[in-house]
């Protein structure tokens, strides 16, 4: 004799059903979702989480560590670092973007002229010091007139002008502190100005 068993079983779904929530008395605040029984059943859901995000935390870590790293150096190193830097450094400002003006001129040739004559200065001054009798003004009258009178022009001429360009923009400047000729128009003038001069105070002293 066969004999048949029926077993019912209840499941409980994990949401509730719409008549569920309807007679809810908190109805008005939705049902919060329970974990997965899994997570619940074994206690693995923290641990599970902490697995996903420790690569990710980690990796972050030892990016943040590596970007700190620092060094000792020495200062001969440190200095020597820091001039192989400023090698590769553009000037400031950098001429080659600029269009060349008129005014670059007398600006570069003021600073040349007044170096070459401050050299001979101080080296005649110097010399004089060390050799008295060799570089009195009698040997230099002396010396000088045994050259060529071609030799003697282009001399006179190398020392004049020179000294009356550097005499006539150095005026220039000063008209400048008093903020004279400080707009376009004044500072190409006083460029003209200084050029006309130098040159008839050149001849001037060459023919003197």
């Amino acid at each position: 004799m066969s004999v048949t068993v029926t077993v019912t079983e209840a499941v409980t779904p994990l949401h509730p059903t719409a008549d569920e929530i309807r007679t809810s008395p908190n109805a008005s605040s939705p049902p919060s979702t329970p974990p997965c029984p899994s997570e619940r059943a074994l206690g693995l859901g923290p641990a599970l989480r902490q697995a996903a995000f420790a690569p990710r935390f980690a990796a972050r870590s030892a990016l943040v560590k590596r970007s700190i790293q620092t060094q000792s150096l020495p200062p001969s190193a440190a200095v020597e670092i820091l001039n192989k830097q400023r090698l590769h450094r553009p000037s400031s400002p950098h001429y080659t973007i600029y269009q060349p003006q008129l005014t670059w001129v007398p600006s570069i040739a003021h600073r040349f002229t007044g170096t070459g004559l401050s050299i001979l200065l101080y080296g005649y001054a110097i010399a004089y010091l060390v050799a008295p009798e060799t570089f009195s003004s009698a040997q230099v009258v002396e010396l000088v007139s045994t050259l060529p009178d071609a030799v003697k022009i282009a001399g006179k001429t190398i020392l004049a002008a020179p000294f009356a360009f550097h005499s006539f923009n150095g005026i220039r400047h000063l008209t400048w502190d008093m903020l004279k000729f400080v707009n376009l128009k004044g500072a190409y003038t006083t460029v003209y100005a200084v050029f006309g001069a130098t040159t008839v105070a050149t001849i001037a002293l060459v023919m003197w």
